[in-house]
């Protein structure tokens, strides 16, 4: 008998919702202080996930959820990638 492979879920920032999380943007923050967009999912350090939605990235730096996810003040430019990242 075959088995179900599991899919790992993450919460969204912006809407709350769990999603699959091969759906989300990760958004991480490296050992050195840099925040990044993550396209593999696999870079080290503190990660936090967003629906790549306008909206619900819109609703996460509005109420700051990403700052105290990332534990760090986020930059405009880094927000500009971010934005930058769902329109490619």
């Amino acid at each position: 008998m075959l088995k179900k492979k599991r899919v790992p879920q993450r919460m969204c920032l912006g809407c709350q919702e769990m999603k699959p999380k091969r759906e989300m943007l990760r958004v991480v923050r490296t050992p050195e202080n840099d925040i990044v967009v993550d396209p593999t999912g696999k870079k080290s350090g503190r990660g936090a996930y967003l629906c790549p939605q306008e909206d619900c990235i819109t609703k996460a730096i509005k109420e700051k959820r990403l700052e105290k996810a990332l534990e760090c003040p986020i930059s405009e430019d880094v927000l500009a990638t971010l934005r930058r990242s769902i329109i490619s």
